[in-house]
């Protein structure tokens, strides 16, 4: 599905399938759900080894940061072991998608 935002023009797709030359991979977890964490772990390094994914820059987006449980920024960072990703260009982003806030900024500075 193809979609434009602001100057922005990127390509959606599930995970189900990957295309080829994909530039960008956007992955968002629940920062409330802390019993998910080792599933949304396992299935981001899974798909981060398909070769059509290789040279995706990955851009995590912890949302639900209105909720009072949710996890940081770095407690997700280290939860899904990005920090282990040292060959590929990542980003965490904090956001909460009812709201808006850090949608913006992360397609302003990574995108």
């Amino acid at each position: 599905m193809l979609r434009q935002w602001n100057i922005i023009r990127f390509t959606v797709w599930d995970v189900g399938g990957q295309d080829k030359n994909t530039q960008g991979l956007i992955f968002v977890v629940d920062s409330n759900d802390r019993d998910r964490f080792v599933e949304a772990r396992d299935e981001l390094h899974r798909m981060l080894n398909e070769e059509e994914l290789r040279d995706a820059v990955l851009l995590v987006f912890a949302n639900k940061q209105d909720l009072p449980n949710a996890m940081n920024a770095a407690e997700i960072t280290d939860k899904l072991g990005l920090h282990s990703l040292r060959q590929r260009h990542w980003y965490i982003q904090s956001t909460c998608a009812t709201s808006g806030e850090g949608l913006y900024e992360a397609f302003l500075q990574h995108c």
